[in-house]
């Protein structure tokens, strides 16, 4: 039985493994494309995604190996032959269940344990990949605007010397206001030493600035506009560009779900449930002091308080007297529509507009309550 399972579990486990890790990449796609990644950060990725991808590939592995065992048992009779000799279909399948218990047990430590680190590795893999500046690759004929703050059209470049003729660039790192429009017969462009800048240099053209009226000092806003206009042989400009790949500090997705492991997930959810209960008790309590009930028995209680602790000033140094009155006498039903009722019809829309204004400010309060609580939730 397990001479006829396990080529076949190898053999599905890598077609499953191949498919979802397809999947992943054709998701990916985008941040890889373009950006100058070297072979060996794009194998790591491959890597660390496909132990990322394993318990997924895993139960679909055993299931089609698991019926195609079974199924050429069953083509071949070789199934029927077992059960005519009297063998149990229990003890036909007991070498597949053990084998199978094994690797369940083996994919939990390997969730609990090592999947925590693949999951930082690899989001944080991924995030450096996306924040990594794309390859430089000027296209003829239409404006590339991939460098932060310029804009370079190239009409004609030659791959194999690398000169670009009739350069137009449109820089605007200074600001919209303040662009500067630069035109070149021909230039070159590449990365410095350090693949921290970008050096353009151009031959034979002109450059186009306005004066902003900060460099001038003028506040007439009614002159002309002063400007600048240069003629060049040469000039060099210095881009920031950093085309190097620079990894994220993996120690902030470590402090994530994705970093812990079950008894470090437990000990979070047991801490953050007593602070989401301290903080549901505190709400609680604001609601109730807000509300009319809170108006109606706050003398009583604070009468209350007072006896028992002994505390007031001169004018309430006779409540116990006060607070029995208060307990001895009837409790009287307030009917609110008739109070309303009684007021003047002025009076009534001022009753409404301020009933409103309170409704929407404890409305207001409310759904900032909820979505702090659903923030420290998460």
């Amino acid at each position: 039985m397990l001479q006829t399972f396990l080529p076949l579990f190898i053999m599905t486990f890598g077609i499953c493994l191949f498919i979802v890790l397809m999947q992943f990449l054709w998701r990916y796609i985008d941040d890889m494309v373009g950006k100058g990644l070297g072979i060996p950060v794009l194998g790591e990725m491959f890597f660390y995604a496909a132990l990322f991808l394993l318990p997924m590939a895993l139960p679909l592995a055993i299931l089609l190996a698991s019926l195609m065992t079974f199924g050429n048992l069953g083509e071949r009779l070789e199934l029927l032959a077992m059960k005519s000799a009297g063998v149990s279909l229990i003890h036909i399948m007991r070498p597949l269940i053990i084998t199978i218990g094994i690797i369940s047990i083996g994919a939990f430590f390997f969730q609990n344990n090592a999947m925590p680190v693949v999951q930082v590795k690899l989001y944080s893999l991924l995030y450096s990949m996306r924040q990594k500046s794309p390859e430089l690759d000027i296209p003829e004929g239409v404006f590339y605007g991939e460098i932060t703050g310029y804009n370079v059209y190239v009409k004609e470049k030659n791959n194999q010397t690398g000169l670009l003729k009739d350069v137009m660039i449109y820089d605007y790192s200074k600001g919209f206001n303040n662009a500067r429009v630069i035109l070149a017969d021909s230039g070159r462009l590449k990365t410095s030493a350090d693949k921290l800048f970008l050096v353009l240099s151009l031959f034979n053209g002109e450059s186009f600035e306005n004066l902003s009226e900060g460099q001038t000092g003028s506040n007439n806003r009614k002159t002309a506009v002063p400007y600048r206009r240069e003629t060049f042989s040469t000039k060099d400009i210095l881009i920031d560009f950093d085309a190097n790949f620079t990894r994220t500090d993996e120690s902030f997705m470590q402090n994530q779900y994705m970093g812990k492991q079950l008894k470090d997930l437990q000990t979070s959810i047991d801490s953050m449930t007593v602070r989401l209960d301290s903080i549901k008790a505190i709400n609680s309590k604001n609601v109730y002091d807000m509300s009319y009930k809170k108006t109606f028995s706050k003398p009583k209680r604070e009468l209350s308080q007072q006896a028992e602790t002994g505390t007031g000033n001169t004018a309430t140094a006779n409540d116990a007297d006060s607070l029995t009155k208060i307990s001895n006498e009837p409790v009287k039903i307030i009917n609110f529509d008739s109070l309303y009722k009684a007021e003047a019809p002025s009076g009534q829309a001022a009753l409404l507009v301020r009933a409103k204004s309170n409704i929407e400010s404890v409305k207001a309060d409310y759904y900032f309550k909820a979505a702090t609580l659903g923030d420290e939730a998460y």
